[in-house]
């Protein structure tokens, strides 16, 4: 529905009336054959018809558009009362501004905020109202601390109501101690798997480290005796230097001393020597 045209101040266009209500536009949308209409009448009129109620061309929602630029701008300068003028507020405004100012106006009916009261009352009056409200809140008087809402309340037994508030709050901390035990075993119980988890591979790490040390030591053991047995051999080499070398030593002296004939008979002597030392076994190891 439309603006009602009485409360505009001055004349208002014919073109910037509703076609299906007649009063001024309100949220206007504007038909292919140039037709304006409410939104609310246009969407209602195309539930049961297919045409335009000016010219009965055919429209759809989908052909509807905003209004021109021109006509929303006369549309928005238009000079209108407050709805509440009935009530005291004499404000005019642009129709661009009345939905702003009646939102703030301090003549508005509005609900009194207390549960149960049906009074409407103005705006500018709500204060005064929710001072002396039947439903207001308040404490009890008595001073046990107990939120009255309604006459009936004012006669409530004080000690009853904190011996219930007592139970409630006592209800709620062993609900909350309950609570954080279960939390702290929760955790405690984590941590306690995540230990021995823990322990475990610590466990494998420690037995690996000891495995990896007797393969060493073995290794090294190993290296130790092939070295003292390579150490044996060297020194068994050289000894068999030692008498290569006298040996030689022992046939230049002959060969100097004897004579051809007689170097015939020693050669056979040292040779029968250095073949037997030849025959002499030899172990080598090689490392």
């Amino acid at each position: 529905m439309g603006y009602d045209i009485e409360r505009f101040v001055g004349y208002v266009n014919e073109g910037l009336l509703c076609s299906i209500c007649r009063d001024v536009l309100e949220d206007p949308l504007q038909a292919p054959c140039e037709h304006a209409f409410c939104t609310a009448c246009i969407h209602g009129w195309l539930v049961h018809h297919s045409n335009c109620p000016e010219d009965r061309q055919v429209i759809d929602v989908s052909l509807l558009r905003p209004l021109y630029r021109y006509m929303k701008n006369d549309l928005n300068r238009l000079q209108l009362h407050c709805r509440n003028r009935e009530y005291g507020c004499e404000m005019v405004c642009s129709l661009e501004s009345i939905d702003r100012h009646e939102r703030e106006c301090e003549y508005s009916q509005i609900p009194c905020s207390n549960a149960g009261c049906t009074v409407q009352i103005e705006r500018r009056n709500l204060d005064g109202h929710l001072a002396v409200c039947e439903y207001r809140s308040r404490e009890c008087p008595n001073g046990c601390g107990y939120t009255i809402l309604s006459a009936e309340d004012t006669q409530h037994n004080c000690v009853a109501e904190l011996r219930t508030e007592l139970e409630l709050l006592r209800s709620e901390m062993i609900c909350r101690v309950e609570e954080a035990k279960h939390e702290m075993e929760s955790r405690l119980d984590s941590q306690r798997r995540h230990m021995v988890q823990k322990e475990s591979i610590l466990q494998n790490e420690i037995e690996e480290l000891k495995s990896q040390m007797s393969r060493m030591m073995s290794d090294v053991r190993s290296l130790m005796a092939a070295e003292r047995q390579h150490r044996q051999e060297l020194e068994q080499a050289e000894l068999e230097k030692r008498e290569l070398m006298e040996l030689l030593k022992g046939l230049q002296k002959d060969c100097r001393l004897t004579t051809t004939e007689g170097s015939r008979k020693s050669n056979f002597r040292p040779l029968t020597r250095i073949e037997s030392v030849k025959r002499k076994p030899r172990e080598v190891t090689v490392i």
